[in-house]
C-alpha cells in the first residue's frame, strides 16, 4: 500500500472511531457572540449558507476560530461553531473526513505532523507552498494565502538578564555559551530538551554544547513564571506568541540563523466548500494583512493573563478593524 493510500485509510478509520465514540463532532454549536455585518454589508451568494468552522482547544487556536467565525457570520453565513476541538489531531480529521469545512492551521504543523516530513522548510512561503501543494494533491485541502502570524519556539529572559548579559539572539546565547555556560541556566519542557527541531539540533545548529548548560525540566507554565523571575531560568523555552511573553515582560530572542520551523498560521478551507462558495476567500482576507505577531500576542494576553473571554477578544479586534460590526 502506498503511502498516500496509508494515509486515506487511516483518515477514514479515524471517522469511524469519532463517529463511533460520539465526540460531538456532528452537532457544532452557534457563534458564540453576535455580530452583524461591516460597512461592506453581506456577500449575497454566501447569505444563508451553512458552514462549520472547527478549530483546537488551546487560546490561540479559539482566538483563530472565532476570527474566522465572526467574519463569515457577519458576510451572511449560518456558522456551526466547533472551536475548542481536543487536540491537533481531532481538529484535523474533522477537516479530513468533512464534518468541518474551514479553520485556522500552522504550517508547520500540517507539514511535519499530518503530512509525515521529517525535515522542515524554514523559508516561510516555501513552507506554505510545499503544505498547499501536498494537501491540496492528497486531501483537496486548500490553504489560503498565510498570515505572518508564526507560532513557533524561542527562548526568553527578563528584562535583567538581557542588560546584564547583552544577548540578543540565539547566536549571542551560544556564545554565552562557550564562555560561560553556568550563567545560561535554560529550562525546558521534556519534550524539547530531546527533539530534533528542539535542544539538540539548535546546540548543533549554533555551535555550542548542549551538555554544558544546567537545563531544569519544567512544565510550560511554570518556566514563563520563573523566567521572569530569573533566579531558576535565567533563559526559558517559549512560544513566541504566547500572551505570557508580553505579560511578563519578557525579551524573545531572534532566531538569527533561522533554525526553528516556521509555523504560520493560515485558513485551511475543504476544497469543494471553496469551489461552491470562492467568495469565502475574499471575506477571510483580511486577516492575511491584519494578524501578526504583535497582533495575536495581545489577543492572546488579554485572555491568558487579564482573564478576558476569547470570544469577545476576537470580536473587540474584528469590530476595531472595520470588519464587523456589533449592535
Amino acid at each position: 500500500m502506498t503511502r498516500v493510500a496509508m494515509r486515506r485509510l487511516l483518515a477514514s478509520l479515524m471517522a469511524v472511531v469519532l463517529l463511533a465514540t460520539g465526540c460531538g463532532l456532528n452537532n457544532g454549536g452557534s457563534v458564540p457572540l453576535p455580530v452583524a455585518p461591516g460597512p461592506a454589508g453581506t456577500v449575497p451568494e454566501l447569505e444563508g449558507v451553512r458552514i462549520t468552522v472547527g478549530g483546537k482547544d488551546f487560546t490561540e487556536g479559539v482566538i483563530a476560530s472565532y476570527l474566522v467565525e465572526f467574519l463569515l457570520a457577519a458576510a451572511g453565513m449560518e456558522v456551526s461553531d466547533m472551536s475548542s476541538l481536543a487536540g491537533s489531531n481531532s481538529f484535523r480529521q474533522a477537516l479530513v473526513t468533512g464534518q468541518v469545512d474551514i479553520g485556522m492551521e500552522y504550517t508547520g504543523t500540517a507539514w511535519m505532523s499530518y503530512l509525515g516530513n521529517s525535515e522542515p522548510i524554514r523559508d516561510p512561503q516555501g513552507q506554505w507552498e510545499a503544505v498547499r501543494d501536498a494537501d491540496l494533491a492528497e486531501h483537496d485541502l486548500r490553504w489560503l494565502p498565510p498570515t505572518t502570524v508564526d507560532n513557533t519556539y524561542s527562548f526568553a529572559m527578563n528584562q535583567a538578564t538581557a542588560e546584564e548579559t547583552g544577548v540578543r539572539t540565539f547566536s549571542d546565547y551560544a556564545e554565552l555559551v562557550r564562555t560561560d555556560p553556568q550563567s545560561a541556566v535554560t529550562c525546558m519542557e521534556t519534550e524539547f530538551s530531546v527533539r530534533r527541531d528542539g535542544w539538540p539540533g539548535l546546540a548543533e545548529a549554533y555551535g555550542f554544547d548542549a551538555a554544558a548548560v544546567p537545563t531544569p525540566i519544567m512544565q510550560p507554565g511554570i518556566i514563563y513564571q520563573a523566567t521572569s523571575v530569573g533566579r531558576e531560568c535565567r533563559f526559558g523555552e517559549v512560544y513566541t506568541t504566547d500572551g505570557r511573553v508580553k505579560g511578563l515582560d519578557l525579551v524573545v530572542l531572534e532566531d538569527d540563523q533561522r533554525f526553528f520551523p516556521v509555523y504560520n498560521l493560515a485558513t485551511v478551507v475543504r476544497g469543494e466548500v471553496l469551489d461552491a462558495y470562492p467568495q469565502i476567500e475574499d471575506v477571510l482576507a483580511p486577516l492575511v494583512e491584519l494578524l501578526t505577531n504583535d497582533v495575536m500576542v495581545e489577543m492572546n494576553m488579554r485572555v491568558d493573563v487579564d482573564g478576558e473571554d476569547p470570544a469577545l477578544v476576537a470580536r473587540d479586534f474584528l469590530e476595531q478593524e472595520g470588519l464587523v460590526s456589533v449592535d
